[in-house]
Order: structure tokens, then sequence, then C-alpha cells
């Protein structure tokens, strides 16, 4: 039973049916510019003969770097920015997004290598303690506004561009618009503001102290929602048109 599936760079005589590498819990596969038969070849001046090498477990991977001075980067492009980077000469580094792209420098180019690992195991049900429940980490209704701002700020990120510059207010505005006709600068700050204190990003008015304001208080937020899973992809339905209930 194979555990993961390599994929190697892109290029033009096998784009379309690129290569695909399977490896068995237990299996490892060598990658760079001069392997092992076997092993992955990437044709790439700017890629060490042995670059590194990939093995397969029962439910991860590891990376080895096998380069001198070249810091590999693992990205999970479902993360919204979500990375790992293994250092050269690291060894046997876990991984743990179920899909990952391994980002190889290569003398101005990014080589990727996509490495589709096998889904996760869960617990499942409940645990069976006794006694009161665990506290929420972070409280949010997904039925109410500021769930909505906090997906509209999230969305760039969410949609596959980890970088993306965060929408600014009238653009966060006019995405509310078909699920909040009544949207404005005014509200939309109001639950930037709302948020800021309900994640715990700032103190209350109630108990702040005079000084500066909070900087780069949207940055913080959408950090923070998409670290924690606060904000999902699933989650921006929420921005589309209400087919029933409208948000309060």
């Amino acid at each position: 039973m194979y555990s993961i599936i390599v994929v190697p760079p892109p290029t033009t005589e096998d784009e379309p049916t690129r290569t695909q590498y399977r490896l068995a819990p237990g299996e490892r596969l060598v990658f760079g510019r001069s392997v092992p038969e076997g092993g992955l070849p990437i044709g790439h001046d700017g890629v060490s003969r042995r670059a590194g090498e990939i093995a397969a477990h029962g439910t991860f991977w590891t990376l080895s770097n096998l380069s001198a001075h070249q810091t590999y980067v693992v990205e999970n492009p479902e993360g919204a920015g979500e990375h790992i980077k293994v250092a050269p000469g690291r060894l046997d580094a876990p991984v743990p997004f179920e899909f990952s792209r391994i980002v190889l420098p290569a003398a101005g180019d990014l080589l990727p290598v996509e490495v589709w690992a096998p889904r996760h195991d869960y617990l499942r049900g409940e645990d069976g303690a006794d006694g009161e429940p665990t506290a929420p980490a972070f409280s949010v209704d997904r039925t109410k506004r500021y769930f909505a701002v906090l997906a509209a700020l999230c969305e760039p990120r969410l949609r596959g561009a980890p970088h993306a510059p965060l929408p600014t207010m009238d653009q966060v505005v006019e995405r509310l618009r078909p699920a909040w006709p009544a949207a404005s600068r005014t509200s939309v700050q109001w639950n930037i503001d709302y948020l800021a204190v309900k994640l715990r990003l700032k103190p209350g008015p109630e108990t702040a102290e005079p000084g500066p304001r909070l900087n780069g208080k949207k940055e913080s937020l959408v950090s923070l929602a998409l670290r924690f899973d606060l904000v999902r992809e699933d989650d921006l339905v929420v921005l589309a048109a209400p087919s029933g209930r409208a948000l309060r």
C-alpha cells in the first residue's frame, strides 16, 4: 500500500502527464541533479547532485536536506501561508501537511516538488471525561456580522495567495454588500475594533490605559484567524448573498 505520491517539477516534455513516484511506508526517494537509478532526477544546474531525500511513513513523511548551503521551504498550498523551513544538512524533518510543495531555490528559479501524503487520522467522538466542558479558546459566532468582516479580511489569503495584501476598507465594504447591503466603512471599522477586543488583541475600553493605538490591526486579526483556523475556506460562504437568514 502506497503512503505518499511525489510529483517532480514540471518540464516541457512531461507537462501533459507528469511523472509520479509512489512510496510505501519505509521507502525513501533521493532527488537531485545526479541520483542513482530509481531516484528523482531534477535536471537543473542550480540543484545539488544529491539535493535531498523524502522518506514515507505510515501517516506522515520526512524531508532530509542534503545540500550544503541552501535552505528548503515546504509550503502548505491549502493553509494560507503555512510553511516550514528545512536547513542545510537537516535530516528527517517531519512534514505535517497532507498536501505539500517543496520549493527548491535553483540559480534564480524556484522549482516545486509536490508531495501528496495520506489523510491524517483524528480522534472521533467525545473524550468521555466527566465534569464541566473546556471553555473554547476563541468564541466566535459564524452568524454574526463581525465574522463576515473577518472572513472578508481573510479571503485573499484563503483563496491561495498566502502573501496577498489585505483588502482595503472600501474593498471589504464592497465584498460584504451581497450579505450585508447596509455595510459601510464606519460599521466595518466598528466590527474590526470589536474583533480586536473579542480576540484579545487589545483590552476593552473599560480597562485600556492611555497609549498608542494598535498598529496593524487588520494584519494581526488575519494572522491570528488563519493560524488557529478561526476562518477556513468553507466559511467564505458567509460572504455570499443570503438564501434565507441574514447576518445579524
